[in-house]
């Protein structure tokens, strides 16, 4: 921004989870050997910027400073990661060498990473890096030339892109950047996308991911091994609406944490299924210093699968409490906290023992009753008590695989009663921060929306114990989401017996 006895500024941000910091980079030259030093709580990778900023400015054809270099990354009490800013330290000592006038660096922020070459190559997190200096009132910006869609997807920010740090240069002294060509489609082979009309048979198994789909409810499908439980979870992402601009916002800007390029903002729900074997930290976040996001933020306005579910470590399965709850994980590190946003749709998956034959007909399951039991309190009771539809499918007492049988109804159809359903809650929710039913929180389900008309049967299933205080709400949340799908204006005694069923997992074909 200025260089005044040596110094010069230039302009980066750091990320803190998916939110932005300012940060100003200076460079300062002073008597003394030649050396190079860089303060502001860099992480390994940031360290190493000043070797890779000295041999691309070298290689570029300009001198690096020939006496002492003080490089600080300023609010210093901020970790920095990552080796974004490479751009920024390379402009801040060009503005030191005369190259470059100071006043170029105004209200710009400079993003991206150098080769020893010059080369100028991607970074991630540029679409949640510009959308903090947004709203930091920051005007312009130079990302690498590979990421201008991206960082174009920001509106408000004039983007400019960079091959090469000759390129950058050229871009800082007022020339337009390097032109760039329109991405042609590749020739990619279909993949074959899931679809409601594969799955045979189990008709009340669709209805319950119906159900779920219209409401946004957390599903835990159980049942023996091949009766379509995969099959169902992979088919749910189909019949959710898309996402909405702010939504898929979102969602890019979270990514764009993981993926180097975000090529266009996506239009349809994100789906994560990751392995029984997945780590704390991966289906959370995690890492030392800054932590990065995890499947569950990945999963954000979309479905999270996790299949055999109580093959999962305990701890990772306790882990999902809070974000089921809140929409957003906040993982605390000894220097800093970060907030994810984790607004997922779970769905879990599970055999009712370890060799899966439990409750198949003729059943040869050799476990034993105390294995099957500390088999299904893997998925502990708050676990449970937090999912709003428990199916429980039933084996297969007849082939399926024969001809003439009425083929099943397309995601396509479904969708459109979801949608419908969807549009219903959204009108009924248009002055509140919530847009499906299983977002309402209880108090709000309880005293500001109608009651069904008779509550005796909850009443019983919580005089039994069947039923906690968070399970009432989540019945009465899927008995109003019933409600939707058949277009009434308010539940009934029938929806809200319906809804008990699928909170308290009667089998289901």
């Amino acid at each position: 921004m200025s260089s005044v006895w040596g110094i010069a500024r230039a302009q980066s941000v750091a990320l803190v989870g998916v939110d932005a910091m300012l940060v100003t980079v200076e460079a300062w030259t002073g008597s003394g050997l030649p050396r190079t030093t860089m303060v502001g709580l860099p992480d390994a990778a940031l360290t190493q910027a000043k070797e890779r900023c000295r041999a691309a400015v070298l290689s570029a054809g300009y001198s690096w400073p020939s006496q002492v270099l003080t490089i600080n990354l300023t609010p210093a009490s901020v970790p920095k990661a990552g080796s974004h800013y490479d751009l920024g330290i390379a402009a801040a000592v060009l503005v030191t060498e005369r190259v470059l006038p100071p006043e170029c660096l105004n209200k710009v922020i400079l993003l991206g990473e150098l080769g020893l070459d010059g080369t100028v190559h991607p970074v991630r997190g540029v679409l949640p890096a510009l959308l903090g200096a947004r709203r930091l009132g920051l005007e312009r910006a130079v990302v690498p030339a590979s990421q201008v869609g991206e960082a174009c997807l920001v509106e408000g920010v004039q983007v400019r892109g960079v091959r090469h740090l000759k390129d950058l240069i050229e871009v800082l002294q007022g020339g337009p950047g390097v032109a760039i060509e329109p991405v042609r489609p590749s020739d990619q082979v279909s993949v074959m996308v899931p679809d409601l009309k594969d799955v045979i048979g189990l008709t009340q198994a669709r209805w319950a991911l119906e159900v779920a789909a219209a409401g946004r409810h957390h599903v835990y499908l159980h049942g023996p091994p091949g009766v379509g439980k995969t099959l169902l979870a992979s088919c749910l992402p189909t019949i959710l609406p898309d996402l909405s601009v702010a939504e898929a916002m979102e969602v890019a800007a979270i990514h764009s944490l993981v993926d180097v390029t975000i090529d266009a903002l996506p239009h349809r729900p994100p789906y994560s299924a990751p392995h029984h074997s997945t780590s704390v930290a991966a289906l959370i976040g995690g890492g030392a210093r800054i932590a990065r996001p995890g499947a569950v933020s990945l999963a954000h306005r979309g479905v999270l699968f996790l299949d055999e579910a109580p093959e999962f470590p305990t701890q990772a399965l306790e882990a999902l409490r809070t974000p089921l709850e809140s929409g957003e994980i906040v993982l605390a590190r000894s220097q800093m906290a970060v907030r994810y946003p984790a607004r997922f749709q779970l769905v879990l998956a599970a055999n009712p023992c370890p060799c899966g034959l439990a409750a198949s007909p003729n059943s040869k399951c050799t476990c034993s009753p105390m294995a099957i039991r500390r088999y299904a309190a893997r998925v502990s009771g708050p676990i449970l008590d937090r999912i709003d539809i428990q199916a429980r499918i039933v084996a297969l007492r007849q082939s399926l695989l024969m001809r003439g049988l009425t083929e099943p109804e397309s995601s396509s159809v479904v969708v459109e009663r979801v949608l419908s359903a969807r549009m219903r809650q959204a009108a009924r929710l248009k002055d509140t921060p919530w847009v499906t039913n299983a977002e309402m929180p209880g108090r709000y389900v309880r005293q500001e929306l109608p009651l069904p008309t008779s509550m005796s049967i909850l009443d019983t299933e919580v005089a039994n114990g069947n039923l906690s205080a968070r399970g009432v709400d989540k019945v009465l949340k899927v008995a109003w989401t019933v409600a939707d799908l058949m277009g009434a204006d308010r539940p009934d005694a029938d929806h809200l017996s319906v809804a008990l069923g699928l909170r308290q997992g009667e089998e289901i074909l």
